[in-house]
């Protein structure tokens, strides 16, 4: 489970001074759902799920994950998640497996599970054709899938996705969200932020609008429709932003 509890971030800027970029977020998410998190860019959504995932620390407030405290059980959290971004780097003179082996020895997973995890990933995600080739020669597609299949080597109960599908095409991108509502399916507990609102649609079964670091809207998607009296998510979206 996911529990957020008035977390928040200040960034000193030398031009601008006091910077809050998340400013007092609460929410909760529990095994088995999805925990869609939409913003414009700039409205703190990275920011939060670094802070969940301990690569930030928040300045006030605090989270649990997985029942561990951001705070005080920083390791045991990073080891209870997969955290996945469309930015996110790997090595270029490792090849696809060797990649994914490497992060799976890093959890401390041993040889005969390692392989086991590692064949099931490749087998679903279609990626054994690219397998032994180097990261440096992979396309963007098959690169973010060797991000996927680190994420999940370790088997975490739960998955932070920072806009995953960014810059991808129309097939990987359908990867990534069938991937998504198989975690959801397995029980894992799922935060997912986005801008593409029909991901939203199709994937959450909660949603919290961000804006200026603050969450400003929540709810399933049938309650926000009949609260802002809209259909359509992006539409609800503006209603949101504009109050």
């Amino acid at each position: 489970m996911i529990e957020a509890d008035h977390i928040a971030k200040q960034f000193r800027d030398k031009k601008h001074g006091l910077l809050r970029a998340v400013d007092g977020v609460s929410f909760r998410c529990g095994p088995g759902r999805v925990y869609g998190l939409l913003g414009a860019n700039g409205a703190g959504k990275t920011t939060t799920l670094r802070i969940l995932a301990t690569i930030l620390k928040p300045t006030s407030g605090t989270a649990r994950v997985a029942g561990y405290d951001i705070r005080h059980d920083a390791q045991k959290v990073r080891a209870s998640i997969g955290f996945l971004s469309a930015s996110t780097a790997l090595y270029p003179r490792l090849t696809a497996r060797e990649m994914v082996e490497y992060f799976g020895r890093l959890y401390g997973l041993g040889s005969a599970l390692l392989r086991q995890r590692i064949d099931s990933i490749f087998e679903r995600l279609q990626m054994e054709e690219f397998a032994g080739r180097r990261c440096d020669q992979l396309s963007t597609g098959m690169k973010q899938k060797v991000s996927i299949a680190r994420t999940l080597v370790h088997d975490p109960p739960v998955m932070i996705f920072d806009e995953p599908t960014l810059g991808l095409d129309v097939m990987t991108s359908r990867t990534i969200t069938g991937f998504i509502r198989e975690c959801r399916d397995q029980g894992k507990t799922v935060l997912f932020s986005t801008h593409v609102m029909s991901e939203a649609e199709k994937l959450c079964d909660l949603i919290g609008i961000i804006h200026s670091g603050r969450l400003i809207a929540e709810g399933t998607l049938a309650e926000l429709r009949e609260r802002y009296h809209q259909y359509d998510l992006e539409d609800i979206f503006m209603q949101v932003m504009q109050t």
